[in-house]
């Protein structure tokens, strides 16, 4: 069955909270990055929902979510009508309340590091793991990442200036964790650029080192769904909603290289049919079948353990034995070796 593929960029921010931009400039942005759609997770704590800006926009699919949290267990939620009090909620309420609505969503950055440059280290990380009800995790977050590295004046300079190639993958951590509650159901990933387009002042200079223009041509999430979109915004945002929630998706550095063609399934002997991403069959024997836009590593992971890997634009590996699978994709690079590229959702063989 055909796939129809769709690129979009989550988690931004805009000057309804505290980012730097109008919608409006958020999709000049998205339209020169080639995107599909983007997602708005403006703070719930410091704007209402602006649901009216839901909607075609330049050809732009425009998402309307929210982030949920304070100092910490920050939430990014989907498809919900009313803002949600994050100040005096637990974890488990806000799941509970986003469901209460008919949304989703994904826990943000759980493990991140901050940056112990400017803004002293302080991380907004997820700390209550007894939660339930929750669609998935966003595995891979730009800004997060971008910002460990940052300890002086000198290294900000340096992974500014090759952000493309210095960029971390997901943390060991945050990939172990998601591997974990993957054995016990479909937890879903996204990755996404945490853009806020913000301008640093010193004295009377003024820059803005992570600007909307480039991080929403970076970690992108790739949608799969084999209903095309129709152009009619309830419907599209009905598509896009439906393959987030149950991972028929996969995360990728578009910067790094477009990962546009990537796929990832199962096919089981005897079967006409494939499982794809984010999908679930019971187990036979059958091939794994792996195809990339261009020559990478790649590695096959099972129930969080390397299983194979192998170089090139294919590989079709035979599994005999049930488990939970996902691909990695490494880019070889010049001068910086192999950089992260493609994380994909997992296919459950049960």
């Amino acid at each position: 069955m055909a796939q129809y593929e769709y690129i979009g960029n989550l988690h931004i921010h805009t000057r309804h909270s505290d980012g730097g931009g109008t919608t409006s400039e958020v999709v000049n942005a998205a339209r020169r990055a080639g995107l599909d759609f983007i997602a708005l997770n403006d703070h719930s704590y410091l704007t209402p929902l602006y649901l009216e800006e839901e909607g075609y926009h330049k050809g732009i699919l425009v998402l309307v979510g929210s982030e949920i949290g304070t100092r910490f267990h920050h939430y990014l939620a989907y498809n919900i009508r009313d803002q949600i009090d994050d100040e005096r909620l637990s974890p488990q309420q806000v799941i509970d309340a986003v469901t209460n609505q008919g949304g989703f969503g994904f826990i943000a950055h759980p493990f991140e590091k901050g940056m112990p440059y400017i803004e002293g280290g302080i991380a907004y990380t997820w700390n209550d793991w007894s939660v339930q009800g929750f669609t998935g995790i966003c595995i891979w977050n730009f800004s997060s990442r971008w910002k460990e590295n940052v300890r002086s004046f000198w290294s900000g300079l340096f992974h500014l200036l090759f952000k493309k190639y210095t960029l971390k993958g997901p943390s060991a951590k945050t990939l172990s964790t998601w591997d974990r509650l993957c054995l016990g159901g479909r937890v879903a990933a996204i990755g996404g650029s945490d853009a806020h387009g913000l301008a640093i002042r010193k004295g009377l200079i003024s820059f803005t080192p992570l600007t909307y223009g480039y991080l929403l041509g970076t970690i992108n999430t790739h949608v799969l769904s084999t209903t095309p979109l129709r152009g009619d915004p309830v419907t599209d945002k009905g598509i896009i909603y439906q393959s987030l929630k149950v991972g028929s998706c996969f995360i990728a550095h578009d910067g790094l290289v477009p990962a546009r063609g990537f796929r990832a399934s199962f096919k089981r002997d005897g079967d006409e049919g494939s499982v794809e991403l984010g999908h679930e069959a019971e187990f036979r024997h059958g091939l794994l079948m792996v195809a990339l836009p261009s020559h990478g590593l790649i590695r096959v992971i099972r129930n969080g353990d390397l299983l194979t890997m192998g170089y090139g634009s294919e590989l079709t590996v035979r599994l005999h034995e049930k488990g939970v699978y996902r691909v990695e994709v490494l880019r070889k690079t010049a001068l910086w070796g192999l950089r992260p590229w493609i994380f994909s959702n997992p296919i459950y063989l049960r």
